[in-house]
């Protein structure tokens, strides 16, 4: 039906011959939206992109409220051929003001409320039409939407063409724009579908933001590809998830959470017919898989991805979804690990950088030739700047980011090591370990640690467990406890936000273990 748009064609393949089925039930207010509307709604978005002068290649961005709407401009903005930027809706306008001006979309797409502080903004950025959509589907948008007929049929991109431009998260710095490509999205969909025995009788429940790529990219694009339907909610509801889990197959989710509906009295119930939970974007805690496992009877699947590349590595559907470790490598992805300083590949077992290489890495930083040189080499290897191994048996394991990496006196230490420590003592819930600014050693290392409800801790309680178990220059100097740790919107430790809050501790102060 879309012969000519390599992305669109993928994805609707598997809906063809379901038209009326339902595609996404609104979990809301129960509106069931088949999957021959959703394209109809898609084709008549495409049509009025074109009709504001959109062109391949283009950009179009969003700053919305989840909705299927939303959804729809997503498909509607590959049928027009142009690439695909959503913005986290808690970006304000400074931070909008970036992003307009880095990837100069043609067409901006946000909140009626927030029309007027972004106006100005657009204008000055370069955006030829600011758009408005509500979460309850209303907006400029509709209205342009209304105004055309469906039946628009795609414009030509192939593999290697734009399909969305993706920010990272930016916890340092300005963010990059990853550009992925139409392959990019439909390979490592198709890998997916195939690794998490997706199929058309699968219902996803679908709590996750439309701004990340594990809820775009993986979530939607995997229930298009397979045909499957989703229940859409607008935001993660402990109790409206159980309360769906028995019309539903399928959860993916951030560590969060699984820790959240643990709590919930109603669990074990709720999940008897479900057949698999994905976590990912942050490493989840070993007593989080433990815990589910025995109150559900399922083992939680972890996979490991990231903006530039999507999914890398999975743990199995079929075989050991073994805590801590991201699984093995998605079928056509390589995986290696290699030194930081000479890029020579490692033996199994040895902690390095992890590169990859395949179909779903992307084809650079949007504006930033000299940054995509750095981190993708002409071998076709992303740099990702995530520390891991790779075990005998193909499992990968991340330790940490390159970032994160601690330099005291000279010594390598990886917090990840000294992290799997501190949650194993009794009474701590979770920990992050920093490295700090120190006069003599450079850096320290410093625990900041989150206790169990109820339960207090000393300094003496964490470190005398500690004493016979790693080596004494990777010892924390310092311990902090804390009521929560600062995470981002996907649920990961911001690490950075930690080191700012204790930047001088070791004023004045050497020590030299």
């Amino acid at each position: 039906m879309y012969d000519l748009n390599h992305l669109a064609k993928h994805l609707r393949s598997a809906s063809l011959k379901k038209k009326d089925a339902t595609f996404i039930h609104l979990h809301e207010d129960d509106q069931l939206i088949s999957f021959e509307d959703f394209f109809q709604n898609a084709e008549k978005i495409a049509s009025a992109l074109i009709s504001a002068g959109i062109r391949p290649g283009d950009r179009v961005a969003m700053q919305v409220e989840k909705s299927s709407s939303a959804l729809e401009l997503y498909f509607g903005t590959i049928l027009a051929g142009a690439g695909f930027l959503p913005l986290n809706t808690a970006y304000v306008a400074e931070e909008i003001d970036f992003f307009l001006r880095d990837a100069r979309p043609s067409i901006f797409v946000c909140d009626p409320s927030k029309l007027n502080n972004y106006t100005k903004i657009a204008e000055s950025s370069g955006v030829s039409h600011i758009w408005t959509l509500s979460a309850e589907g209303t907006g400029s948008l509709i209205d342009a939407k209304n105004a055309e007929s469906p039946g628009f049929t795609g414009v030509k991109r192939n593999p290697d063409d734009l399909a969305a431009v993706l920010y990272t998260s930016g916890t340092t710095g300005h963010s990059k724009g990853a550009m992925l490509t139409h392959m990019n999205l439909q390979s490592n969909a198709e890998a997916l579908v195939n690794c998490w025995q997706f199929t058309d009788e699968d219902i996803l429940i679908h709590a996750l933001p439309l701004y990340h790529t594990h809820g775009l990219f993986v979530a939607t694009n995997v229930s298009l590809l397979a045909g499957s339907s989703m229940l859409l909610m607008k935001k993660f509801d402990t109790d409206a998830i159980c309360r769906r889990m028995p019309q539903a197959s399928v959860l993916m989710g951030v560590p969060t959470f699984y820790v959240r509906l643990l709590e919930h009295p109603d669990l074990e119930n709720a999940a008897k017919k479900m057949r698999l939970f994905v976590s990912g974007s942050a490493p989840m805690l070993p007593h989080t898989h433990a815990l589910w496992k025995e109150r559900t009877g399922q083992a939680i699947l972890e996979r490991y991805g990231m903006t530039e590349t999507s999914m890398n590595t999975s743990n199995p559907y079929f075989g050991e979804r073994r805590a801590g470790t991201a699984g093995l490598p998605l079928p056509g992805v390589e995986v290696i690990v290699t030194d930081p300083a000479t890029g020579k590949v490692l033996q199994d077992g040895r902690t390095g950088m992890i590169e990859i290489r395949g179909p779903n890495v992307f084809k650079g930083y949007w504006g930033m030739p000299e940054k995509t040189a750095e981190e993708l080499r002409e071998n076709g290897f992303f740099i990702t700047g995530d520390l891991g191994t790779i075990g005998e048996d193909g499992y990968v394991s991340l330790v940490g980011r390159s970032k994160d990496l601690i330099i005291s006196g000279g010594y390598n230490i990886y917090p990840k090591e000294i992290e799997l420590l501190l949650d194993r003592i009794d009474g701590v819930f979770e920990s992050a370990v920093i490295g700090v600014p120190h006069p003599d050693l450079g850096e320290a290392v410093v625990a900041v640690i989150v206790t169990e409800s109820g339960i207090s801790l000393n300094q003496e309680s964490i470190m005398d467990p500690m004493q016979n178990r790693i080596a004494r220059f990777k010892h924390p100097k310092q311990i902090f406890f804390i009521d929560e740790l600062p995470r981002n919107s996907m649920g990961k430790v911001q690490k950075n936000v930690l080191r700012e809050s204790y930047p001088d501790i070791f004023n004045n102060k050497t020590d030299t273990e």
